[in-house]
């Protein structure tokens, strides 16, 4: 039995460029791909997330509540926010579940608590729960308590690190627009197959921001957050690739070894679990 972690990034399901502008025919076809590939991989265990893109970024962005909420008018941005990242991950579930496939949506916000940007709680029980049944939970980019900060935004990732402390995944994929990390920080270049800890450095000047907006880090923070997650489960795997092309995604669902994008793990020899 195989546990995967998928994130749907905000560059694939929305446009970024426009704010709340979702791209439904692209999280149908999605969707299909995804049941596609439970139907042929029957013993996998899926946990899914997806990025805010246009929706929450751009609210979070105007009320800068990365960086904490301390008067009113934060505080109802706060609340702006979540209603705008909630109103993209209904449409996600809508979608997904008319697809068939099972996934049950669990806001972060509803139990994560943090401290100084930190994730420090989150109910897991659910997750094990719902995985048992075969069911696909569901999370996304949220607003969070914050016992230092008051509040802050997190991302798909920082929910993923902290459930992969309890349900070890044995890969993480992230699919989004680009095609992987790119040798050049403006999205040009080659893709870089493999990024370890040991070669990280030697990539930074290619991390660069993303396109449109993102008030979690871009693709330096996503590189950063699976090399964190690789040198703590050093037997599993991280993918970053583009889903823009029909069928890649169920086949990187499929197939463990499937080339696609930039793989990262722990070192240059270690396989997946």
């Amino acid at each position: 039995m195989e546990t995967i972690f998928l994130k749907l990034g905000g560059s694939i399901i929305t446009d970024k460029t426009q704010a709340e502008q979702a791209r439904v025919d692209v999280i149908h076809r999605l969707a299909r791909e995804v049941r596609a590939a439970r139907e042929a991989r029957p013993d996998m265990r899926l946990v899914m997330g997806h990025g805010s893109g246009s929706f929450g970024h751009a609210v979070a962005t105007r009320y800068g509540t990365q960086n904490g909420v301390r008067d009113a008018a934060g505080w109802l941005g706060y609340a702006e926010v979540a209603a705008s990242a909630a109103r993209l991950n209904q449409i996600v579930t809508d979608v997904f579940v008319a697809e068939r496939v099972p996934v049950v949506s669990l806001p972060p916000s509803a139990s994560a608590r943090c401290e100084d940007g930190r994730l420090a709680h989150l109910d897991v029980e659910v997750f094990r729960v719902l995985l048992g049944s075969r069911l696909v939970p569901l999370v996304y980019g949220d607003v969070a308590i914050d016992s230092v900060r008051g509040a802050t935004i997190l991302s798909t990732e920082d929910v993923f690190g902290f459930l992969a402390r309890e349900i070890e995944p044995d890969r993480v994929l992230l699919a989004g627009e680009a095609a992987g990390v790119y040798t050049n920080a403006d999205m040009t270049g080659e893709v870089i197959p493999l990024i370890t800890p040991g070669t990280l450095e030697q990539f930074a000047s290619a991390l660069g921001g993303s396109r449109g907006f993102d008030v979690t880090g871009g693709m330096a923070a996503k590189v950063r957050q699976m090399i964190g997650w690789a040198r703590a489960h050093p037997r599993a795997s991280a993918r970053i690739f583009s889903a823009t092309e029909a069928g890649t995604l169920a086949r990187v669902l499929i197939d463990p070894d499937a080339q696609a994008g930039t793989l990262i793990r722990a070192d240059a020899e270690a396989r997946h679990g």
